[in-house]
């Protein structure tokens, strides 16, 4: 299948406007070039760091298949797929704090499992990736198995590559679920205490660092609130079950968990981060670095 075929299929499969093929163009071919650019023995590992519902598993996708149409074998998988199981989270929502329990955060992640992959995927042999079913709230019993080596390991995730927060700016809550469900700054603490420690191990295993920068937080709760809308309206489309879907309110609700290190990804990362690709409120990209 030529690429252009791909191309056309992948866009009608995920109902992309005729546009995304600007975006393609734009953004992806030359990201794509540039990272097999940057490309070495022993593979590389780029990391794509992107707000909810900025586009980056679209993006990550697209890119994958123009790596691979370069030559060079590619392994794709998402920060999302390394969520601790529900019991896990759970067992730390009893134990720690009760908001650990809503998957998402740093501290919800298996990041010992997120090491060993980063390095065993750009090893020969079949690996498996795990995969989870946020459906379900969990991850499923068999993952999808990956032939090894990978030239280039393609890994996407909300927060990818952050760094925590300065201590002091824990202090006040940022918002009306920090302020009412965290009040001592337990569960924030938590979550900054694992991302400075164990996930820069993880983090640490990058060649390359992409962040897709959204304008502002609130144009993410925007984009959030408009997946959900037309989730709804394709289940309802299809006969399917809309119950499992969120109101308004309720998106708003569950993207509070995200605020804090969103807003500071958008703030810290722009300045370190190897590629920057810009949105506007519409989710047009352009490459600025």
């Amino acid at each position: 299948m030529t690429a252009e075929t791909w191309l056309a299929q992948f866009m009608a499969r995920e109902r992309l406007p005729q546009s995304y093929g600007r975006v393609v163009q734009d953004v992806a071919l030359p990201l794509a070039d540039q990272i097999v650019a940057a490309s070495k023995p022993g593979g590389i590992v780029v990391g794509i760091c992107g707000a909810q519902a900025s586009g980056k598993s679209t993006l990550t996708a697209v890119l994958a298949r123009l790596v691979e149409d370069r030559g060079l074998k590619t392994a794709l998988f998402s920060l999302d797929d390394l969520y601790l199981t529900r019991a896990e989270r759970q067992a730390l929502a009893e134990g720690v704090h009760p908001l650990l329990a809503v998957r998402g955060v740093p501290g919800t992640h298996d990041v010992a499992l997120g090491v060993r992959l980063l390095a065993d995927l750009r090893r020969p042999g079949a690996h498996e990736l795990p995969v989870f079913e946020k459906a379900r709230d969990d991850r499923r019993a068999e993952g999808a198995v990956f032939d090894g080596p990978a030239d280039v390991v393609l890994f996407e995730g909300w927060c990818v590559g952050a760094r925590p927060q300065p201590p002091g700016e824990l202090a006040a809550p940022i918002n009306a679920l920090e302020a009412q469900d965290d009040p001592d700054g337990i569960w924030r603490t938590y979550v900054n205490t694992a991302l400075a420690g164990p996930y820069q191990a993880m983090f640490g295993a990058l060649n390359m660092l992409v962040l897709l920068q959204a304008p502002s937080f609130e144009v993410v709760l925007a984009w959030r609130i408009e997946q959900e809308r037309k989730l709804r309206e394709r289940l309802a489309r299809e006969g399917a079950d809309t119950s499992r879907t969120m109101s308004d309110a309720q998106v708003g609700a569950f993207i509070a968990h995200y605020e804090r290190l969103t807003r500071w990804i958008l703030e810290e990362m722009p300045g370190r981060a190897d590629v920057v690709v810009g949105l506007d409120a519409e989710r047009r990209p352009s490459l600025r670095s």
